[in-house]
């Protein structure tokens, strides 16, 4: 007569008694190669320095297309960087802004200019300056400019005065 109980704690004793033998088996060696750990390292992606120089220029004025949703006589920002443009490494980024029935603080008014690139800090522009940029690193990027009326807040007119541009940047040479 067999117990039921016994054949299944025999199942157990002889399970346990073969992971003992492989685990001592495996971890018995005196080999050099006997345990490999891989290490990976990865390193972080480049941090973008942005190298900002200010130059004054000639203005440009403040020209839209035809049937834009805007008021011709309110104040009115015009970023002048084309949505989709792509440059290499070496290349030079411009903020280049027109305005029109507005006057910076620097220049005597009540407005400011905001720009915001890749989500990082604001900056902000009170006189009427060419902002150029150089030090991309490869990849999309985004611009953001922004007429700031005198309560602080960004000034709308229609579709204009709050603008996002996004380009792209290449590797010398190379593809995105």
């Amino acid at each position: 007569m067999q117990i039921p109980g016994l054949n299944l704690n025999r199942m157990s004793k002889t399970f346990l008694l073969f992971a003992g033998l492989v685990l001592m088996a495996s971890c018995g060696s005196n080999k050099d190669s006997a345990h490999t750990t891989a290490t990976t390292i990865v390193p972080p992606p480049p941090h973008q320095v942005l190298k900002i120089e200010f130059r004054d220029g000639p203005r440009s004025p403040a020209t839209y297309e035809t049937g834009a949703n805007v008021d011709v006589n309110k104040p009115l920002l015009l970023f002048n960087l084309p949505d989709g443009k792509v440059v290499s490494t070496n290349e030079e980024v411009v903020i280049d802004f027109s305005l029109a029935n507005a006057t910076l603080k620097g220049d005597g008014g009540d407005y400011r200019v905001r720009y915001i690139i890749d989500d990082g800090e604001m900056q902000w522009l009170d006189r009427w300056q060419q902002v150029v940029l150089t030090g991309w690193t490869p990849g999309d990027h985004m611009i953001r400019i922004e007429l700031i009326g005198p309560d602080g807040w960004p000034f709308r007119n229609g579709d204009f005065n709050v603008v996002t541009r996004k380009f792209g940047v290449r590797p010398l040479g190379g593809a995105l």
